[in-house]
């Protein structure tokens, strides 16, 4: 987005409708753009504009994995060689187990740089998971992070005034 551009009141109205709930209907972009009060069109046309324009950047689901019958996850960090991790990355990301994958930079003490959060019904099953994962990427260093407590379960939320 160009520094100091203004955000219309239509494009306020689009981004709102967007940061509910997704509706679980037959057209969904039309009930969103009800939401924003235009037509299915305009605000499909103003959801692919701002995204070229980098207004919007991603838009994607929230997992509320214990809602869904998955009482466990874990983070696993996993030390890829750089000359590997887009194909590690890419591999692990199509695992149904796996709602997140992405790659962080290494620090000193900290050789980790491919994240993915696996979700399973109990930890050694996300042990299992994290095994199938390593073996079928050849990869072995990892460490896993249990989560002990889930703090926050909600997005930004923008001209929410």
């Amino acid at each position: 987005m160009q520094p100091g551009k203004k955000v219309s009141e239509l494009d306020k109205n689009v981004i709102r409708a967007l940061q509910g709930d997704f509706p679980l209907v037959e057209e969904p972009y039309k009930e969103l753009a009800a939401r924003a009060g235009v037509s299915e069109e305009v605000f499909l046309a103003r959801v692919k504009e701002m995204t070229e324009q980098k207004m919007i950047r991603k838009m994607g689901a929230v997992l509320r994995h214990r809602e869904v019958g998955f009482s466990a996850n874990v983070l696993c960090a996993w030390a890829v060689p750089p000359e590997r991790l887009d194909e590690v990355a890419k591999a692990m990301a199509t695992s149904a187990s796996v709602s997140h994958c992405y790659d962080r930079n290494v620090a000193p003490g900290w050789p980790y740089n491919l994240y993915t959060m696996i979700h399973a019904h109990s930890r050694a099953e996300c042990e299992q998971i994290a095994d199938c994962l390593g073996r079928e990427n050849h990869v072995s260093r990892r460490v896993m992070l249990y989560s002990k407590k889930e703090w926050k379960k909600t997005s930004m939320q923008y001209f929410s005034e």
